[in-house]
Parts: C-alpha cells; sequence; structure tokens
C-alpha cells in the first residue's frame, strides 16, 4: 500500500509537471525511476515475510509470488489514481500529448509519410483511451514491467535456502 500511494503520489504531481511544460520526455524519465524507488518497498515487503513469518526462509518461487502480489497492489493504484487524475482534472492530457508527438516529428525531420504515420497513431491512441479497457491496459503497460524487474531481482537476492542447504519450499 505504501509503494502504491507513493506512485500515486508522484505520478499524479509529475503528469501535472509534464502536463504543464510540456517536458514529456524528461518527465517520463523521471516517472520511471519514481516507480522503481517505490517498488524498492517489494524488498522491505519480501524481506520482511521471510524473516518475521517464514522463520528466516524463502524459496525463489514463494518470493517472486509476494512480490508479484506487492506489485499488482502497487500498479493498481497507480491505475486508479492515473484514472481518477486523467478524467476529473485533465481530461485534455491526450490532446496535448498528441500534439507534442506531431510536433516532435515534424522538428526532428522526418519525412511527410512518416509524420502522417505519426498523426494516424496519435489518432488512434486518443481514440482508444477513450475506451475504459484500452486506458486500464496502457496504463498497467506503463508498470507492470518495472514491477515484474523488481520483483525477479527481489526474488534473486531474497531466496533463502534452509539451515541443511535444502532450498526452501514454502
Amino acid at each position: 500500500m505504501i509503494s502504491g500511494a507513493l506512485i500515486a503520489t508522484w505520478a499524479v504531481s509529475t503528469i501535472a509537471l509534464c502536463y504543464n511544460s510540456n517536458n514529456y520526455v524528461g518527465n517520463m524519465l523521471l516517472g520511471y525511476t519514481a516507480q522503481v524507488l517505490a517498488l524498492s518497498l517489494v524488498y522491505v515487503g519480501v524481506k520482511n515475510y521471510r524473516d518475521k513469518q517464514n522463520g528466516g526462509v524463502i524459496s525463489f518461487g514463494k518470493a517472486l509470488q509476494l512480490g508479484l502480489l506487492i506489485s499488482l497492489v502497487a500498479c493498481t493504484m497507480y491505475v486508479v489514481a492515473w484514472a481518477i487524475d486523467y478524467n476529473f482534472f485533465i481530461p485534455d492530457f491526450m490532446e496535448k500529448y498528441s500534439a507534442h508527438m506531431i510536433k516532435s516529428a515534424q522538428q526532428s525531420g522526418q519525412s511527410a509519410a512518416q509524420i502522417s504515420a505519426q498523426i494516424a497513431q496519435a489518432a488512434q491512441m486518443k481514440e482508444m483511451y477513450k475506451n475504459p479497457f484500452w486506458f486500464a491496459l496502457f496504463t498497467y503497460l506503463e508498470i507492470v514491467p518495472t514491477g515484474l524487474i523488481v520483483s525477479l531481482i527481489v526474488a534473486l537476492i531474497l531466496k533463502k535456502k534452509t539451515n541443511d542447504g535444502q532450498v526452501a519450499v514454502a
């Protein structure tokens, strides 16, 4: 829950900054950094479970499962926060982001065909974003990979064998 609250708070803050400054690239980097930092609490959760609830041992599979569950809660809080922010406070975000994408394509010296493709992609994305299913899917796709990577790393770090050298099953 703490990880989710941190990600949700950070997301709303950085999206507002991004929205108001039109600096999408720098703020996306800042956003992903915040995701990694907030999801690092997966380590705390899995370690706490291993040491206090599971007698100091945990298998890779169990650590991964627990890490993924913690990440799923955090990711869901992120999706809900973005849905509230987007729908109630910045409903024209996709308009501004699409305009930024097109302007960037034009300034980068791309061909007319590439710019047309960028315009078509922006229009398709704006239309898909109106559907709650696609909205949630795109938003989960922003953060779930980070949660998966963090959970894998945490599981590798925290897996601990039993005292007799056997790998822990639970």
